[in-house]
C-alpha cells in the first residue's frame, strides 16, 4: 500500500505542494509566488486563476521533485489562506472578482456600523468572532452588493461562495463538490461554532443568501476526488484545514494548555481550549481548533496581521536587502543603543487591539539610524506582539497552567536571532521543530489518518521531534525596560 500524501498549502503570498513519504519525511517540493494586488489603501487581493495556476503549478513541480507517480499518492491534504473570499460561477467556475484577502479593509465602516447597532456581542457569543473585516462575512455582502447582478444570481443559487479551499476543492473536483471544512466556516462570521451549522440570522445580518454556502465537513473527511486530467490520476481529497489549524495539528498540540505560534505573512498563536468554547475577555478570539469525528476542540487564537510580510516589505519596499533571509545578519549590526520601535499597523492593527483604522508607524529615529536598525525593529516587533497575544491568552484561560512553552514554525523561525529575542521577550521556552513545514505536515497526517496510511493522533504526537530550544537569557530590568517602550509605541499608534 502507498504512503505517500500530497499537501497543498495555498498561502497568502505563495502556492506550496509538498510530498511526504511514509515517515513524514519531504520527498518533493513545489512554490510560486502569485501577484499582490492593492487597488486602494487597506485594499488587498488575488485573481483566482492564478491562484489556481500556482497550485496546479506546484503540485506538478512536487511531484515531479519527488519522482513519484501521482496514482502513488493515497490523498491529498488541504491547507489555506483563511477568510480570502471568493465568489464564483457554479456553471463555469469562474470568478465573479478577485479574491479579497483577508488583510482587506474595505469593510470597516460597515463593520464600525454593526457594531454602533449593537450586534457584536450575539456576533462574539455564536461565532467566537469580533465585527471586524479581517473576516469573511462582509467581503461575502460587499461582493454581491458592488459586482454587478451578483446578488440576483445568488438568490437564484447560481453562484457559489467559499474560502480559497473551497474554491480550490471545486476546482479540483471538476465541479463536483462545494464544500469546506469546520475550521474555515468558523471563521466567516456566518457559523456557529457551538451548534457547528451555518446561522440563518447571522446570514441575515449580514445579507449573505444561504443557497451560496458550501458544505461542511470535518477536517479529516471525504472531499471528493481531484480529476484524473490534472496530476495524471484520481487522488481522493481526505483532509482540509485553515493554515494556523492545519499547524496547530502539525505542531501536535492536541492536549489543552499547549500553545503554537506561526510566523509567515501574519503572526497566530493558539491555544488548545479542548471541549471547553472559551469566551475572550481579553479581545482574543474563540475559534475551532480542528474537527474530528464530528467533535469540535476549541482554542483561543491571537491574530497580528504583519509579520513576515513587514520582513517582505523591507525587501521589496525600502529594498534594504535583497533576501529576506539577510534580515536577520543585518538586525545583528544594529547598534544596541538605539531603542527603535516599528509598530507594523500596515492593514490595522489586530489582536489584542482590533484598530482597523491604525497604521505602520517607527519610533525612536535619529541621525546615525540606517537599515539595520529597521530591520532589526521589524523583527522585534513580531516578539512584541507575541507577547502581547501570550498576556491575554494567560487571563483568559485560568483553567490552565500559566506556564507556557511556545511551539513556533513558519518562514521567520528559521532565524536563530528572531528566536532568541521572542524567549527573551516572552521570559519563556521557544521549541522550534525539525519540520518547519507543519502547516502542511498538518494537512498532510489529516488525509494520511483518513486514507489509513498514517498513523492516529498519540502516535504522531509521539513523532514530533524539536529541533532547537531557546531560552530566555535578557535579564529582567531590560525585559521590562523594553517591553515599556514598546507598549508606548503602540499607545501612540493606536487611533481609538
Amino acid at each position: 500500500m502507498t504512503k505517500f500524501i500530497l499537501a497543498i498549502d495555498q498561502g497568502t503570498t505563495s502556492s506550496r505542494a509538498i510530498v511526504f513519504d511514509g515517515d513524514r519525511r519531504i520527498a518533493g517540493v513545489g512554490q510560486k509566488e502569485f501577484t499582490q494586488h492593492f487597488p486602494q489603501d487597506g485594499w488587498v487581493e488575488h485573481d483566482p486563476e492564478e491562484i489556481w495556476e500556482s497550485v496546479v503549478w506546484s503540485v506538478k513541480t512536487a511531484l515531479s521533485e519527488a519522482k513519484v507517480p501521482s496514482g502513488d499518492i493515497a490523498a491529498i491534504g488541504i491547507t489555506n489562506q483563511r477568510e480570502t473570499v471568493v465568489i464564483w460561477d457554479r456553471a463555469t467556475g469562474e470568478p465573479i472578482h478577485n479574491a479579497i484577502v483577508w488583510q482587506d479593509r474595505r469593510t470597516a465602516a460597515y463593520c464600525a456600523e454593526l457594531k454602533k447597532a449593537g450586534h457584536e456581542a450575539m456576533v462574539t457569543e455564536r461565532t467566537g468572532l469580533l465585527l471586524d473585516p479581517y473576516f469573511s462575512g462582509t467581503k461575502v455582502k460587499w461582493l454581491l452588493d458592488t459586482v454587478e447582478g451578483a446578488r440576483a444570481r445568488a438568490e437564484k443559487g447560481e453562484l457559489a461562495f467559499g474560502t480559497i479551499d473551497s474554491f480550490l476543492i471545486w476546482r479540483l473536483t471538476g465541479g463536483k463538490v462545494h464544500a469546506t471544512d469546520a475550521t474555515n466556516a468558523g471563521r466567516t462570521l456566518l457559523f456557529d461554532i457551538g451548534k457547528n451549522q451555518w446561522d440563518a440570522e447571522l446570514c441575515a445580518l449580514l445579507d449573505v443568501p444561504m443557497t451560496i454556502l458550501p458544505e461542511v465537513k470535518d477536517c479529516a473527511d471525504d472531499f471528493g476526488t481531484a480529476e484524473a486530467e490534472l496530476f495524471g490520476a484520481a487522488i481522493p481529497i481526505l483532509g482540509v484545514a485553515g493554515d494556523q489549524h492545519a499547524a496547530t495539528i502539525g505542531q501536535a498540540c492536541f492536549e489543552p494548555g499547549m500553545v503554537k505560534s506561526t510566523y509567515g505573512t501574519g503572526c497566530f498563536a493558539l491555544l488548545n481550549t479542548g471541549t471547553d468554547m472559551v469566551p475572550s475577555k481579553n479581545r482574543l478570539l474563540t475559534t475551532i481548533a480542528y474537527r474530528l469525528d464530528g467533535q469540535s476542540t476549541y482554542a483561543l487564537e491571537g491574530s497580528i496581521f504583519i509579520a513576515g510580510a513587514a520582513v517582505q516589505w523591507i525587501r521589496d519596499g525600502l529594498k534594504l536587502v535583497s533576501h529576506a533571509s539577510e534580515t536577520g545578519p543585518l538586525a545583528r549590526t544594529a547598534d544596541p543603543s538605539q531603542n527603535v520601535y516599528m509598530v507594523p499597523a500596515f492593514v490595522g492593527l489586530g489582536a489584542p487591539w482590533w484598530d482597523a483604522d491604525a497604521r505602520g508607524a517607527i519610533y525612536g529615529i535619529t541621525r546615525n539610524t540606517g537599515p539595520a536598525e529597521i530591520a532589526k525593529a521589524a523583527l522585534e516587533a513580531v516578539s512584541y506582539q507575541t507577547r502581547d497575544l501570550l498576556e491575554a491568552m494567560r487571563k483568559d484561560w485560568t483553567s490552565g497552567s500559566t506556564e507556557t512553552v511556545l511551539r513556533v514554525d513558519g518562514g521567520m523561525v528559521a532565524s536563530d536571532w528572531t528566536m532568541q529575542f521572542l524567549a527573551d521577550i516572552l521570559d519563556a521556552p521557544v521549541d522550534r521543530p525539525t519540520i518547519l513545514e507543519t502547516t502542511a505536515l498538518g494537512a498532510a497526517w489529516l488525509a494520511g489518518m483518513k486514507a489509513g496510511v498514517w498513523p492516529g493522533m498519540s502516535e504522531f504526537a509521539a513523532g514530533w521531534a524539536r529541533d532547537r530550544r531557546f531560552e530566555p537569557e535578557m535579564d529582567d530590568a531590560t525585559r521590562k525596560a523594553r517591553i515599556a517602550g514598546w507598549d508606548d509605541a503602540v499607545r501612540r499608534t493606536l487611533t481609538q
